[in-house]
């Protein structure tokens, strides 16, 4: 068990307009590799922030401040015992390969009230996006200008 450090901000790299499912990131994290996966144990992120801003649950946690062994989630190499991940469907131009900030008016309403209560919860931890931990362009937007916009100070 370890103590959490950080929510990263994730997208789901996949076309504008693009619904993303539970199935689907289950499958794309933990299907052998000769299936198409990644064969994690794990899939990648805790909460799952749809088109119409739905939020869903993948991986339950006990929502304190600490990461145990069965909240792990695979979202960044290195930094996953002390992360919590969470990822929105989109990230990508229609064209699925140009980095794009698609969330919808809805995915972002859910995301900044997630984000806020958060931190209202846990204010030392440090909220960023996967970019800020590996040369990724997700969450294709950037997270430390877009906390500033909705008063999130860190």
């Amino acid at each position: 068990m370890a103590t959490l450090k950080q929510l990263v901000i994730h997208c789901t790299a996949t076309p504008e307009g693009r619904e993303v499912t539970a199935a689907d990131i289950k499958a794309w994290h933990t299907n052998p590799t000769s299936k198409g996966g990644r064969g994690w144990k794990q899939v990648g992120y805790t909460d799952l922030f749809h088109l119409d801003g739905t939020v869903e649950r993948l991986v339950h946690n006990n929502e304190d401040s600490n990461v145990d062994p069965w909240e792990i989630t695979n979202g960044a190499a290195g930094y996953n015992s002390v992360s919590r991940h969470v990822v929105y469907a989109g990230g990508c131009a229609r064209d699925g390969k140009t980095a794009k900030d698609t969330r919808t008016p809805a995915q972002q309403e859910a995301l900044e009230a997630y984000v806020k209560d958060f931190h209202r919860r846990f204010p030392d931890v440090r909220i960023i996006g996967h970019n800020e931990l590996a040369a990724k362009a997700c969450p294709s937007f950037d997270v430390q200008k877009w906390l500033k916009s909705i008063g999130i100070k860190q």
